[in-house]
């Protein structure tokens, strides 16, 4: 079945495109890998700015009181964030939301 398609889809290309327009190619096609690999390059390029997690790693481990952290990822609005992320915060070190880098950790009162 594939290779029928690959025969066909040609021809059906060909009726699908009005006259004079310009045909779709598969061979110049950019795949998903070159554009991740362009704009990612001509971010890098760009020093005098900070990267993503130089600037979430500038604010401080946010305090909770409880063992467990909630993170939606937006300080306000909602639909602006990630989904909920519960994190157990058992462990002295901070623990880390996996979806935006903010940082928690358990305050305890002894």
């Amino acid at each position: 079945m594939a290779t029928a398609t690959r025969r066909l889809l040609p021809a059906l290309l060909k009726t699908l495109a009005p006259a004079g327009a310009r045909g779709l190619s598969t061979e110049k096609a950019v795949g998903p890998a070159a554009v991740v690999g362009s704009h990612t390059a001509k971010w890098m390029q760009d020093t005098s700015k900070k990267s993503p997690m130089e600037l979430i790693n500038e604010v401080p481990p946010i305090k909770v009181d409880g063992r467990i952290a909630v993170c939606e990822g937006a300080s306000e609005g909602v639909g602006l964030g990630h989904p909920i992320e519960y994190i157990c915060l058992d462990l002295e070190a901070p623990n880390v939301c996996k979806y935006c880098g903010l940082r928690y950790v358990q305050v305890h009162h002894h």
